[in-house]
């Protein structure tokens, strides 16, 4: 059976729009009509992902993504009339898995809920996790941990999910836009620049010499991609 998808939206015929076209894909879905309401319906019924309006009542999208963010990691897809760069970098930044604008088609919409379900692998079967080693650098997928020497390395949800992105492929090059659509779900050219940002404190946290780094080499012209041949197992 496929996960429930909890649509928070106060625009009636917006809602009904969305619930018509995930209830024909087979998701369960449920209706909140505030941000208030919705945080609530959230914490009490499990759920696998919610599609969230930013501008509501009571209590607007970008809080109620940063307290769930905070609780849990389901699934969250902004879906917003807002289309400004700084709206999108925010939404990253709380730690929503996606960002859709308005007016949107539903389609669209229905496969980004896929999308997004499938990355957290809570779409009908869950996604393989494991523990990865290299060398002195531990990466556990199932309890989004990493470890230098043992030691907590202290990464962000974001960071985890770019190291993971490149450490399942070791040696393949991955372009800023590959790393932003693979790790972050976003596809958005944008938000590009944000990559060189997470790399830098990834090297800072992961590298025993952040300015020699051994695990995330740069691949110049192009992007970045994980050393390979580091005995991982």
């Amino acid at each position: 059976m496929k996960p429930g998808v909890l649509v928070v939206e106060d625009d009636p015929k917006t809602a009904e729009l969305i619930r018509l076209y995930l209830d024909r894909d087979g998701y369960p879905v449920m209706v909140a009509r505030n941000g208030r309401e919705g945080l609530e319906f959230a914490r009490r019924q499990p759920i696998g992902l919610v599609l969230l309006d930013v501008m509501l009542p009571e209590m607007d999208g970008f809080d109620v993504c940063r307290l769930l963010r905070q609780e849990s990691d389901v699934g969250i897809i902004l879906v917003t009339a807002r289309a400004a760069e700084v709206d999108t970098l925010r939404a990253l930044d709380l730690g929503a898995d996606d960002y859709v604008t308005k007016p949107f088609r539903p389609r669209e919409l229905v496969a980004r809920v896929r999308a997004v379900l499938r990355r957290k692998g809570v779409n009908g079967q869950p996604s393989e996790t494991r523990v990865m080693q290299f060398r002195d650098l531990t990466i556990d997928e199932r309890r989004h941990e990493v470890r230098l020497c043992g030691r907590d390395a202290g990464v962000t949800r974001k960071e985890f999910q770019l190291l993971v992105t490149m450490a399942n492929e070791p040696g393949k090059a991955f372009t800023r836009l590959e790393l932003v659509e693979k790790a972050f779900g976003f596809n958005y050219e944008g938000l590009e620049r944000t990559v060189d940002a997470h790399i830098r404190n990834l090297r800072k946290k992961i590298e025993r010499d952040a300015g020699r780094p051994v695990y995330i080499e740069t691949v110049y012209g192009l992007g970045y991609r994980f050393a390979e041949n580091l005995d991982a197992q």
